[in-house]
């Protein structure tokens, strides 16, 4: 019998430990019957290991090349740590996988010391990859995705853990992605239907 996946392991935790039922205000001001709070599952032990691995095998499938990963505090912090970590732990193995190293944007500069938005890794030219946990109306995201231009670096891709597939999240992410790919390890009718089949499992 063959092992499951990372991302099959990770779908499993995050529908356990990060989505509920119910009714709920999202920070867009919609109202929806579910949410996901993805960083139960990216800050606990098992599951930011498995974000890690998840993310960096999207990665190798979908042949993006980069240097390396970043998005905007607070969503985008354990997912970029947790891959840069895991690229770590893949290079002693293997010497030729590549090494992601991290960023975190500030949602506004500092207005002391250097005055920087970008923390950790910023290199002009560099190719990186923006992350994010969940993406709704995209805000986060395209945030990010300005942010790192702005400071030089291109956009190779752009990666969330789960799509919420508004009608106009993934278009607006796209638009500022201007033809770097927009990829989502999980839709959120992936993380439901896994959530449904668990409920009755331990029913």
């Amino acid at each position: 019998m063959t092992a499951p996946s990372h991302a099959q392991q990770l779908l499993s935790i995050l529908a356990r430990l990060s989505f509920r039922l119910g009714q709920f205000t999202l920070s867009s001001g919609g109202v929806s019957d579910y949410y996901v709070d993805c960083r139960t599952t990216t800050l606990h032990a098992e599951g930011g290991r498995l974000t890690g691995h998840a993310v960096l095998e999207l990665l190798e499938e979908k042949a993006i090349e980069a240097e390396a990963v970043g998005g905007l505090t607070l969503g985008a912090d354990p997912i970029v740590s947790n891959v840069a970590t895991a690229s770590a732990w893949r290079a002693q193995t293997n010497p030729s996988a590549p090494l992601l190293n991290g960023f975190l944007v500030r949602k506004t500069e500092k207005a002391h010391g250097t005055g920087r938005r970008i923390e950790g890794f910023c290199r002009p030219g560099a190719r990186v990859v923006i992350v994010d946990d969940v993406c709704t109306t995209g805000a986060s995201t395209i945030n990010a995705i300005e942010a790192a231009r702005e400071a030089g670096m291109i956009v190779a891709a752009v990666v969330c853990l789960v799509e919420r597939q508004e009608a106009n999240g993934r278009p607006a992410v796209e638009a500022a992605a201007a033809g770097a790919p927009f990829l989502s390890l999980f839709t959120a009718n992936d993380v439901r239907a896994e959530k449904l089949r668990q409920n009755a499992a331990d029913a």
